[in-house]
């Protein structure tokens, strides 16, 4: 089995717009190298428009990048086989407002090859895992952010996969939400799940991340292991700013 869950080797992403015939580049990313090893969880912080998004995206094949190699599991993202490893879970996750979360896991479940039965075998005891057993019948348009990433991070998890990126996962959470979320992540990865993990929450970062890789303007400007902030809370934060704040003053 590969160590490697996934790898990006000098991937170059550049966003194209085009107005009134007048065609504007942008580069999201600029030869990015990043690695993430089977079983880790992987940090990846920078701020915002410097890449951490376009990287998730281009590893699920919703974006193709322009140069560079980018590997799943040594396959190619986007692939069939690819995707049935691969669970993602959005910053904003959406579902249709009259669906339930039972009609929701229902839906994702078939979209992922799963069987009914197997969605009915493991849909009921994973809604209670992420505390929405109570609300297994409410129509989303009924819950709160909260609850949406709760069932978001289930409908990502549902088909088992063996990485899972996560863009901001408690972003806009209350205290009682972010820990349920965080206990769960260090649950799964107990259990052998693998995760990228987007986040402007440093503090989360330090938490739950073996090692992080600090992104500026769409290159790897530092990797940083979990030794290196472990033993003195707060210093990731100190690691993170002395990185980024030359790029930052040079806007």
């Amino acid at each position: 089995m590969s160590t490697t869950a996934l790898t990006l080797k000098g991937v170059v992403k550049d966003y194209e717009r085009s107005h009134l015939g007048r065609v504007t580049r942008t580069r999201g990313l600029d030869g990015l190298d990043l690695e993430v090893r089977t079983g880790e969880i992987f940090g990846l912080l920078g701020l915002n428009g410097n890449g951490k998004t376009t990287a998730m995206k281009t590893a699920l094949g919703l974006l193709r990048a322009n140069a560079g190699v980018v590997e799943v599991f040594g396959r190619a993202p986007g692939s069939e086989e690819s995707l049935r490893d691969v669970g993602f879970l959005p910053e904003l996750p959406y579902f249709y407002p009259s669906m339930t979360p039972r009609e929701a896991l229902a839906f994702y479940g078939a979209l992922s090859g799963l069987s009914g039965a197997e969605v009915a075998e493991r849909g009921g005891p994973l809604l209670a895992r992420v505390g929405l057993a109570h609300a297994a019948d409410r129509p989303a348009k009924e819950f709160s952010k909260g609850m949406l990433q709760r069932l978001g991070l289930a409908q990502a998890v549902l088909h088992k996969p063996r990485l899972l990126l996560l863009d901001e996962p408690v972003s806009g959470l209350d205290p009682l939400a972010v820990h349920d979320v965080r206990k769960l992540l260090r649950e799964l990865n107990d259990e052998g799940v693998t995760m990228l993990l987007a986040s402007h929450s440093i503090s989360d970062v330090e938490r739950l991340c073996h090692r992080v890789g600090i992104v500026v303007k769409g290159k790897m400007a530092r990797l940083v292991e979990q030794k290196e902030w472990a033993a003195n809370p707060g210093h990731l934060e100190t690691i993170f700013v002395e990185t980024v704040r030359p790029s930052a003053e040079g806007r």
